[in-house]
C-alpha cells in the first residue's frame, strides 16, 4: 500500500476548533471526580514499554520504545518508574549505518541514549513480562530486577509494540503472550489495588483481539489498539520513502549513495504506522492540555491503513494525557510546519504491513549489493528461504483447515471466520494454546508471518476439533 509519513498543516487547522471545545468540557462523565491535573493527582506515575522483536529487520519497534521513553522522560518520569524490554541489538547491528544512533523518523534525533536496559536480550520473554507487571521480584529471571511497584494511588502506562496475530503477541525470546492470560495479569494487579488506573496503547497485527471481548469495563484500564481483531497494522518510514528534497540518490540505491538519515540509509522501516502517529502527536502536543480522546482523534485520523480501536473504561477518554504521560513541557510555541500530518499517498512513499516489512528490508538487501558479489547471493538465498517458509506455511495451514475443517462449493469451511465485534476470538483458550503448539511441533514455527493464521486456529476450537485430530492432520500436512 502505498503512503508517506510526510508533514503537512491542514489536520491541525482542521481540528483547532474542536480541540478548543473538548479542552473545556473534557472531564465531566464521573461527577464524583473532579478532572486530576498535574499538581492535584497523588501517586506516582509508571511505565512498562515492551518491544516484542528482535533483529535489525524489525529495526522500528525497538525505536518507537526508544522515542516512547525520550517522550515519558520529557513528561517527568523517572528511569526508576520506566520499565523497558527490548532485545537491544539494532543499535550497535552491523546494518546500522550510525552505531549507537538509533531514529524513529527519517532524520529524525537520536532516541537510543539514555534508555534503560532493563530486560535484554534472553530476559526479554513473557514470564518476566507477567512478573514485571504483577511486582514479582521472585519470579524474574535476569534483568535489572525492576518491577512494576504501583500502587492504589499509581497511574500506569503500558505499551506494546511488534508483531502479533488473533489473540496474541509475540516477546524476542520465548513462549507468545496469550490475550487471555494477559488480561487475567491485569485483572489480578486490579485486585492487588496495584493501581488507580492505567492506559495500555497495544500496535500489532489484530491487536484488537487481544483486548475485545475480553477487557473489563470496571478495571479502571483504558485501551487503544493498532487495528481491529481482524486487520494488519503497518510498518511506516520504509525504504523506498525517501522522498525528501534532500534526496540525491537515482536508479540503484546503497547505504552510499542513499540520503543519510533516509530510510533508504538505514535499510528497513524506522517507525509503525500507529505509533509514529501517537508518538509525534505526543511530541507536539501539551500533556496537560491533551485528552486521551483528543489524541486518540488524532492518531484515528492519521493512521489511515487500518482502524484504530478503543476498549475498556471509556471515561479515561477524558482525563488529560499527563495523567499518565507526566505533566512536563517545553513552554515553546511551535509552527504548524513541524507538526506530523496526514499519511497521504500523494508522494509516493512506502507503507507496508508488519508482516511484509521483512521481504522489503531482505530485497533492500539484495538491491544495495554489488552485483555478482557473495554479499548479494547470500541476500537472495534468504529472501528466497523466506518466501518458500511463507508458502510451505500457506500450503500446510490450508490441507489441514481442508482436512478438518471439510470443503463446501471448493472453500474450506469458516477458517478465517471473525466473530462480531466484542466477542473472544476462541471459547476454550487452553484449546486454542494446545493447537498452536501441536502445530508447531508438527509442522515447525508459524513465526511472524504464519501468526496470521492463528484465527484457523481459534475456530478449529470453536468447531470442536481436539488435539489428536490436529495431531493426524498435521501428519498429513507436514510429513
Amino acid at each position: 500500500m502505498k503512503a508517506s509519513c510526510v508533514y503537512g498543516a491542514f489536520l491541525f487547522l482542521l481540528l483547532a476548533i474542536t480541540d478548543a471545545v473538548e479542552s473545556t468540557r473534557a472531564y465531566n462523565i464521573e461527577e464524583d471526580l473532579s478532572r486530576p491535573t498535574a499538581d492535584s493527582i497523588e501517586g506516582t506515575r509508571w511505565a512498562v514499554l515492551v518491544a516484542g522483536s528482535n533483529g535489525y529487520n524489525n529495526y522500528r519497534h525497538q525505536a518507537d520504545v526508544c522515542h516512547a521513553y525520550q517522550i515519558l522522560k520529557q513528561g517527568g518520569l523517572k528511569d526508576e518508574n520506566i520499565i523497558v524490554f527490548m532485545y537491544d541489538d539494532i543499535a550497535y547491528n552491523e546494518d546500522n549505518p550510525t552505531p549507537g544512533f538509533v531514529v524513529n523518523k527519517p532524520y529524525g534525533p537520536n532516541v537510543y541514549h539514555g534508555v534503560p536496559k532493563d530486560y535484554t536480550g534472553n530476559d526479554t520473554n513473557v514470564n518476566n513480562l507477567y512478573a514485571v507487571l504483577l511486582g514479582n521480584k521472585s519470579a524474574l529471571t535476569g534483568g535489572s530486577g525492576k518491577v512494576l511497584s504501583s500502587g492504589p494511588n499509581d497511574h500506569v502506562f503500558f505499551y506494546y509494540t511488534d508483531h502479533g496475530g488473533p489473540g496474541i503477541l509475540a516477546m524476542p525470546v520465548g513462549d507468545l503472550v496469550y490475550a487471555k492470560d494477559l488480561i487475567e495479569v491485569l485483572k489480578k494487579k486490579h485486585e492487588m489495588k496495584g493501581y488507580k488506573r492505567m492506559a495500555i496503547y497495544i500496535e500489532a497485527c489484530e491487536s484488537g483481539s487481544m483486548v475485545s471481548g475480553l477487557l473489563p469495563g470496571n478495571v479502571n484500564v483504558y485501551s487503544t489498539t493498532a487495528s481491529k481483531p481482524d486487520e494488519n497494522s503497518w510498518g511506516c518510514y520504509c525504504p523506498g520513502d525517501d522522498d525528501d528534497d534532500r534526496s540525491q540518490s537515482a536508479g540503484k540505491t546503497n547505504n552510499s549513495t542513499a540520503t543519510p538519515g533516509s530510510p533508504d540509509f538505514y535499510g528497513t522501516c524506522l517507525g509503525d504506522l500507529y505509533s509514529v502517529a501517537w508518538l509525534e502527536d505526543s511530541d507536539v502536543h501539551d500533556p496537560r492540555k491533551e485528552t486521551m480522546r483528543q489524541q486518540y482523534k488524532r492518531v484515528k485520523k492519521r493512521t489511515n491503513a487500518s482502524h484504530v480501536m478503543q476498549y475498556g473504561d471509556m471515561s479515561l477518554n477524558n482525563v488529560f494525557r499527563s495523567l499518565f504521560m507526566g505533566p512536563n513541557y517545553p513552554d515553546n510555541n511551535l509552527s504548524a510546519s513541524t507538526r506530523p500530518k496526514p499519511f497521504s499517498s500523494s508522494s509516493g512513499g512506502m507503507v507496508i504491513s508488519q508482516r511484509d516489512a521483512k521481504l522489503a528490508y531482505l530485497r533492500n538487501k539484495v538491491q544495495i549489493a554489488p552485483d555478482g558479489s557473495l554479499e548479494q547471493l547470500e541476500a537472495q538465498m534468504r529472501l528466497r528461504d523466506e518466501l518458500l517458509h511463507r508458502e510451505q506455511v500457506d500450503r500446510k495451514i490450508g490441507k489441514i483447515a481442508k482436512l478438518l475443517l471439510g470443503e463446501k462449493d471448493g472453500l474450506v469451511a469458516v477458517p478465517n471466520t471473525v466473530l462480531p465485534e466484542g466477542q473472544p476470538l476462541v471459547n476454550d483458550w487452553e484449546c486454542f494454546k494446545t493447537m498452536l503448539r501441536t502445530y508447531e511441533e508438527h509442522c515447525g514455527a508459524l513465526t511472524h508471518y504464519g501468526r496470521k493464521y492463528t484465527r484457523v486456529m481459534a475456530n478449529m476450537c470453536n468447531a470442536g476439533v481436539n488435539k489428536e485430530q490436529l495431531i493426524w492432520a498435521s501428519t498429513e500436512a507436514c510429513s
